[in-house]
C-alpha cells in the first residue's frame, strides 16, 4: 500500500491504469450503443425497474463497501468495524427486500460513488494538468450518483429523453466514444 500525505491509500491504482480503464469502459460501452442501438435502447428503458440488475448491482455495492470497511484504517472509529461489517450486508438485504422501486438505479448510484474513490486517489497530487479530464468526469459521477440514490426517477426520465430520438441517441453515443478515446490517449502521457 502506498502512503500519501493523508495516510495509507486504500487502492494501489496508477493514474495511467485509471485513465485507460475508464476510457476503455466509456469507449466500448458507447461503441456498443452505436452498433446495437435498438437493443441497447430497449434494455436501457427497462433498466430502472429491473429486479435482476438491481440484485446484481446492490450485491456488488455491498461486497465493495464491506471490503472497504474491512481494509480501511478507521482510526478512533475502529471499534465500529464489526458492527459495520455486519450492518452493510444486512442493509443491502433490507434494501433488496423492501426498496424494490428503482433498486437498480439506486445501486448504480452507490457504485458510482464507490468507483469515484480509486479514480480520485489515482489522480491525487499528480502534476499532469490533463488528469483533470478524468477528475472532472469523476466529479460528475459523484454528483450523478447522489442524485441516482436520492431521486432515481431522474435516470428513468433521462433515459426516456435520450432514447426517444435517434439523432439524440447517436450524439450521446458519439460523445461518449470521443471522451473515452480522449481519456485513453491522455493516459499514455501520464
Amino acid at each position: 500500500m502506498i502512503a500519501s500525505a493523508t495516510g495509507p491509500m486504500l487502492y494501489d491504482f496508477p493514474l495511467r491504469t485509471a485513465g485507460l480503464v475508464t476510457g476503455l469502459a466509456l469507449l466500448l460501452s458507447h461503441l456498443w450503443a452505436l452498433w446495437k442501438g435498438e437493443e441497447t435502447r430497449a434494455w436501457l428503458r427497462g433498466f430502472p425497474r429491473s429486479r435482476t440488475a438491481g440484485t446484481i448491482l446492490i450485491t456488488l455495492a455491498a461486497v465493495w463497501c464491506t471490503w472497504i470497511v474491512y481494509r480501511m484504517e478507521l482510526g478512533e472509529f475502529a471499534r465500529f468495524r464489526t458492527p459495520l461489517l455486519v450492518g452493510i450486508p444486512v442493509s443491502a438485504w433490507l434494501l433488496w427486500r423492501y426498496v424494490e422501486e428503482f433498486l437498480a438505479v439506486r445501486a448504480l448510484g452507490m457504485l458510482a460513488l464507490l468507483a469515484a474513490e480509486p479514480l480520485l486517489e489515482a489522480a491525487f497530487l499528480r502534476p499532469e494538468v490533463s488528469r483533470l479530464f478524468l477528475v472532472s468526469l469523476v466529479y460528475l459521477w459523484i454528483i450523478g450518483g447522489m442524485f441516482l440514490v436520492g431521486t432515481p426517477y431522474l435516470l428513468r426520465d433521462a433515459i426516456a429523453w435520450v432514447t426517444s430520438c435517434r439523432p439524440r441517441w447517436n450524439l450521446a453515443a458519439v460523445a461518449g466514444v470521443a471522451y473515452g478515446a480522449l481519456l485513453c490517449l491522455l493516459s499514455f502521457g501520464w
